[in-house]
């Protein structure tokens, strides 16, 4: 039986940076993945000769002095990542009603660029920016050199997203255009709140940027640090059991049979997941069970991958929001209606042909609902229907978008579609949520998990708890080592660089 100070289960980027900022602080860490593939959401994968990203198609807060970037240093895998800062005067077109309005990085260009489309709003646009601006600021590097990670509290959960964008202003093209970025966090306008919807549309306001040649370029930078550092990386191997004696966790079982000891557990899988595979104990009640496997999950994504013939398509350095409906919120109101009716197209970059791009990868909501013939079916074996299925939706998409951009289909080489079952297979996330737990500005206490548990040497992270994405859940996983090394310790030094 091996033995280590922390067994750390799944290896998407919560796991990958718990893991190596553990190793680098000194501990003996072993991550565990059930994939033959780490990576998690920024996993990649190739297919015609192309990498076809994952979850992870652009980030935020990457400019110079900026959050994650500074995380990324700490990390030491900063100089190795190749990175595409995205169009500064539009990194975001927001396409509403047939009308486009540019998303600009920079706190002032963002308001010059969206005043200029509404002229009466400028002060109201501000007004907005500002308060984006004030949730930013609570997670920055001047908050790391004070030793916090966030100066934020669950007040700040506490607030509409939708209700503070409304308060701004009473334009309602502008009450929309401000909401586009709910795609981004599967927002649901009657619950979602504004922490959440002003941590991602802040963070790319600070540097949106795309991975060129694939986000899997961070979990290879990740996995090489962590084992330098001495730690140990383990793949095919699925945490099966988590072995309780007295209020601790001794040991995590894997594969159902080889056992490792450990003196601490850290697990980025969604609590009730992480939950469900702890021996039985009075520590974990089964009402807080059934509550953390009812708590509603944000939808998944149906993603269409268009192959591009080679050197044929040019590169868009922005993002294309397209939203059918009046309501940008329409989805999470309606998720019985199965039509296309918002998506997101973004354009891979390559290192080898800058000017044209391989792949455009096509986003649009879809609840596994709607994928309910198959839910018993694993990867690659879901049957003919399935694939017909597919197609179908794919066509829908194509159509859709077609209907903004004719000549989307010009170029098209291959198409690869994937949905929400696959997220669930491949990343353990119930209904293959694309956003982990939904997030509920009416219960905070509910809805946002801490990281400690019940069990004295059981951690947790990743998106579930607070804030998904690269951003989120950096900040996440560092709450969860703060507990370990202690936060104002390793917030001064990751500050330092």
């Amino acid at each position: 039986m091996s033995k280590y100070d922390i067994v750390i289960i799944g290896s998407g980027l919560g796991g990958l940076t718990c893991a190596a900022t553990l190793s680098k602080e000194g501990y003996h860490v072993c991550l565990l993945e059930k994939n033959t593939i780490p990576g998690g959401c920024f996993q990649s994968f190739r297919r015609n000769g192309r990498l076809l990203d994952t979850g992870i198609h652009y980030v935020g807060s990457l400019d110079e002095g900026e959050i994650l970037r500074q995380y990324f240093s700490y990390f030491g895998i900063w100089d190795r990542l190749q990175v595409r800062r995205l169009d500064e005067e539009a990194f975001d077109l927001v396409n509403y009603q047939g009308k486009e309005y540019p998303y600009a990085m920079g706190h002032e260009l963002f308001i010059k660029r969206l005043s200029d489309l509404f002229p009466g709003e400028k002060e109201a646009i501000r007004r907005y920016t500002e308060l984006l601006k004030r949730v930013g600021e609570t997670i920055s590097v001047d908050q790391l050199k004070k030793g916090h990670f966030t100066q934020g509290s669950l007040d700040h959960f506490s607030v509409s997203a939708w209700e503070t964008i409304a308060s701004v202003t009473q334009n309602p093209a502008l009450r929309q255009v401000l909401s586009s970025p709910a795609l981004l966090y599967g927002g649901d306008q009657a619950t979602s709140t504004f922490y959440h919807h002003a941590m991602i549309t802040d963070s790319y306001l600070r540097g949106a940027y795309r991975f060129t040649d694939g986000s899997m370029q961070v979990v290879d930078a990740l996995i090489d640090q962590i084992r330098r550092q001495g730690g140990t990386v383990l793949t095919g191997a699925k945490a099966t059991r988590l072995l309780l004696q007295g209020d601790k966790i001794n040991a995590v079982e894997i594969n159902h049979s080889e056992r490792l000891e450990a003196d601490y557990v850290i697990s980025s899988l969604h609590p009730s997941v992480t939950m469900q595979m702890v021996d039985k104990t009075p520590l974990i009640r089964k009402a807080y069970l059934s509550r953390l496997s009812h708590l509603p999950n944000t939808y998944g994504l149906l993603s269409v991958y268009l192959i591009q013939k080679k050197g044929t398509t040019p590169y868009q350095n922005s993002n294309l929001f397209l939203h059918e409906k009046e309501d940008v919120w329409y989805t999470t109101k309606h998720p019985e209606d199965r039509r296309i009716h918002s998506v997101l197209i973004t354009m891979q970059p390559s290192a080898s042909d800058p000017e044209h791009t391989d792949v455009i990868s096509i986003l649009s909501p879809m609840y596994i609902g709607e994928l309910t013939p198959w839910l018993d079916t694993t990867p690659e074996k879901r049957g003919d229907a399935y694939l017909g299925y597919k197609e179908q939706k794919a066509e829908e998409v194509l159509a859709f978008v077609g209907n903004y951009y004719p000549e989307i289909r010009d170029n098209i080489e291959r198409i690869y579609i994937t949905t929400p079952l696959s997220y669930r297979d491949y990343t353990g996330i119930p209904d293959g949520s694309a956003y982990g737990i939904m997030k509920n500005y009416n219960q905070p206490m509910t809805t946002v998990i801490p990281n400690r548990t019940r069990i004295n040497n059981l951690y947790l992270t990743g998106q579930n708890l607070n804030v998904h994405g690269a951003l989120g859940v950096t900040l996440t996983s560092m709450l969860t080592c703060g507990e370990l090394v202690g936060t104002e310790y390793l917030a001064k030094k990751i500050a330092k660089g």
